[in-house]
């Protein structure tokens, strides 16, 4: 099983989007020592805690200063843009770091409906046609005799990969032979329905020959179960906010997360985040080697809203080692 990162570019209160991007930088630093497979940044909009918004900036930004992860988007939302910009961008982003490059892609907002709305205002798109955007996207990598080419872009290698939370993606990438990336570490109500689907109806393409599926977790891990619970309130405070409708930057953690919620908000909470592995290394560890039972999940990805910087990139070590154990006990 594969292990890799996925950044939200956290905005810290008290901090900005430039620390948020020097974070990032970091952290993907330590993530390559660390022996993470691939590093995703992923497209987020009008969210006050989110710096990723302009998704493939900041990926030529974390792979100018790595030197070998690959790094990727997780996922560009393809509705919000023509897919010969994705093409060309894409095919810059793999032309200046060639080897290196994924192209996750999700059908979804990436925000709020009037966010969208301003989004693709320029696309006079009001239907889903995301199935016929990606086959045009796909065309413009495989090149050929079109009247349209994407420079940079045609013929390159840029590995697609489908993100979901549902049956609908995971159906269209067993038709088309494509990775399935499930955001299980927000949505998990599906999970298992989507993988089952995706495993029965999977068609082997040029690019895969048999189905990978990647699933999302949260990852809060310290040396004690009682410091990684804290530690994970800044995550659960800034999911509060989004329950209430008012996004917000992720708040330093504190010891009466109790007190700051309902029973019906905690509840909401609990159900999102089943797919959080909050602990220590050897509860972290129970926690993985449970959901890759679960799933046999190809690849893990991880994504850890830690509100201290330190704390974070040693959350991500404490994976790491992690990671490497459940693999050795499972082989």
């Amino acid at each position: 099983m594969r292990y890799s990162v996925l950044d939200l570019c956290p905005i810290t209160e008290g901090g900005d989007a430039a620390l948020a991007f020097r974070n990032g930088a970091d952290l993907a630093q330590h993530a390559e020592k660390w022996a993470y497979h691939r590093y995703w940044l992923a497209e987020h909009h009008n969210m006050p805690g989110i710096a990723s918004a302009a998704t493939s900036v900041v990926i030529a930004y974390i792979a100018g200063k790595t030197e070998g992860i690959r790094v990727g988007a997780g996922g560009v939302m393809l509705p919000n843009h023509a897919p010969l910009v994705i093409a060309e961008q894409f095919g810059t982003l793999e032309s200046l770091y060639p080897g290196r490059i994924d192209l996750a892609l999700g059908r979804a907002p990436g925000s709020d409906q009037a966010t969208a709305r301003a989004l693709r205002r320029s696309l006079g798109n009001s239907g889903d046609t995301f199935p016929e955007d990606l086959i045009e996207l796909l065309n413009y990598f495989r090149g050929g005799d079109q009247r349209v080419q994407a420079v940079p872009g045609s013929g390159l290698n840029v590995p697609l990969y489908l993100l979901g939370s549902s049956d609908f993606s995971a159906r269209l990438a067993a038709e088309l032979g494509l990775p399935f990336a499930f955001a299980s570490h927000f949505a998990p109500d599906y999970l298992d329905i989507a993988l089952q689907l995706y495993r029965r109806e999977f068609k082997p393409s040029a690019t895969l020959q048999k189905p990978y599926v990647i699933i999302g977790v949260g990852l809060y891990a310290a040396e004690s179960d009682d410091e990684a619970r804290r530690l994970f309130t800044s995550a659960q405070l800034q999911g509060l906010s989004l329950i209430r409708g008012r996004p917000s930057k992720l708040p330093p953690p504190v010891d009466n997360i109790h007190e700051r919620w309902s029973r019906a908000e905690q509840a909401a909470l609990a159900q999102r985040t089943q797919f959080a592995a909050v602990g220590s290394p050897e509860t972290v560890g129970h926690r993985i080697e449970g959901w890759l039972e679960q799933t046999g999940a190809d690849e893990m990805i991880a994504v850890s809203q830690i509100y201290d910087h330190a704390s974070r990139l040693r959350s991500y070590e404490i994976g790491s080692r992690v990671f490497q154990q459940v693999n050795s006990t499972m082989r």
